[in-house]
């Protein structure tokens, strides 16, 4: 009577034994993989830190050139005022008295 006894708790042990070995694998390797994340995490930032900057600065850039550029045609004199407006010309023809005395 001994004997089935060992065995069926041999076999219960075995049974519970690979489910928490198998559980324990896991959370090791779930725990491996979360510091290795955990320590690219601060490159990652800093690199999307760097790209933001990036992007940003050059859209500052583009709106300051758009800024400069409506300020100037704002304060610069338009080219019909700036120009005299011209007053009557003399005519290139001859007046009719002087084609009588031809």
């Amino acid at each position: 009577m001994e004997r089935p006894v060992i065995a069926a708790l041999l076999l219960v042990g075995l049974f519970v034994g690979c489910g928490v070995g198998a559980a324990y694998a896991r959370a090791r390797r779930g725990w491996k993989d979360y510091q290795t994340a955990r320590k690219t995490v601060p490159t990652t930032r800093r690199v999307a830190w760097g790209l933001i900057r990036a992007v940003t600065t050059k859209i500052g850039v583009v709106a300051l050139l758009l800024v400069g550029a409506v300020a100037y045609a704002a304060t610069a004199p338009d080219d019909d005022r700036a120009r005299p407006t011209p007053g009557p010309s003399a005519t290139p023809s001859a007046s009719q008295e002087a084609r009588v005395g031809r």
